[in-house]
């Protein structure tokens, strides 16, 4: 495991967003959602993919705050530009448990 400074760990800006929509991502090698997410009026919606498809549907996503790394560069992901790296831990079978507050925050709080 790589050492890090304090300062390093603040450079990644880790914010809480809800989830505005959500859809399937047909084009994705591995099943994933498409996510749009709203991180308050300082950043505004962002869009992400997901692997998150064997613990969650898109209907039962739409509300729900997550977690998410909003200062890394966007990358393409097939037909799409994910903005954002939603965080999440993967369970004893390897699918993605999203990582999300336990109680509503302010949608851009930035994690502390």
């Amino acid at each position: 495991m790589a050492e890090i400074t304090f300062d390093d760990f603040l450079a990644v800006d880790i914010r809480a967003g809800r989830i505005t929509r959500a859809e399937e991502f047909p084009e994705a090698r591995k099943p994933a959602y498409k996510l749009w997410i709203d991180f308050g009026p300082e950043i505004g919606e962002r869009k992400s993919s997901a692997q998150i498809t064997k613990h969650y549907t898109p209907e039962g996503l739409i509300g729900t705050q997550v977690m998410g790394v909003v200062n890394f560069p966007p990358r393409q992901i097939g037909p799409m530009r994910s903005e954002v790296l939603v965080l999440g831990l993967a369970d004893a079978n390897g699918d993605i448990v999203l990582i999300r507050p336990d109680h509503k925050v302010p949608n851009g709080e930035r994690m502390q």
